[in-house]
């Protein structure tokens, strides 16, 4: 392969592709009972650069997708059937890596953020903004 540069394209070293690479590939699992959410949730991650690699509609469910695909992130509604969004952080900040998890809900969260954090939850975004919100930012590794 050329290590000339296409223009508009940088030229990278090869260990600048691989870092590169880990930085655009953030791996997310969508969890909300509801499918139609879960569409809408999917389409705006993947237009902002990152990648779904599960959906869940059940707090046992994503339970099992997290420690199946290993995601970066988890965008978890608060209210599940089975098991409620604090409950599964809960879990999962009690295993080895956990995501880095973003909590949603049609309800405003009244929780500090002290709380929040207190249950692995990185922050809260309603899910009626979250058109609008540094999705990529919210569920970037941290350092980069």
């Amino acid at each position: 392969m050329s290590d000339t540069q296409t223009v508009g394209l940088p030229l990278w070293s090869g260990r600048e592709r691989v870092r590169h690479a880990e930085i655009m590939c953030i791996n997310i699992v969508v969890v909300d009972d509801d499918p139609g959410f879960r569409r809408i949730a999917t389409t705006l991650l993947t237009a902002r650069g990152l990648r779904v690699v599960a959906e869940s509609g059940d707090g046992a469910s994503a339970l099992a997708a997290v420690r199946v695909h290993r995601p970066d992130g988890l965008l978890l509604d608060l209210h599940l059937p089975d098991l409620d969004g604090l409950t599964v952080a809960r879990r999962l900040t009690e295993e080895d890596n956990p995501p880095r998890i973003v909590l949603t809900s049609t309800d405003k969260s009244f929780w500090s953020q002290e709380e929040l954090e207190r249950a692995g939850i990185k922050s809260f975004v309603a899910k009626d903004k979250l058109f609008d919100a540094d999705l990529r930012g919210l569920f970037a590794p941290s350092g980069s």
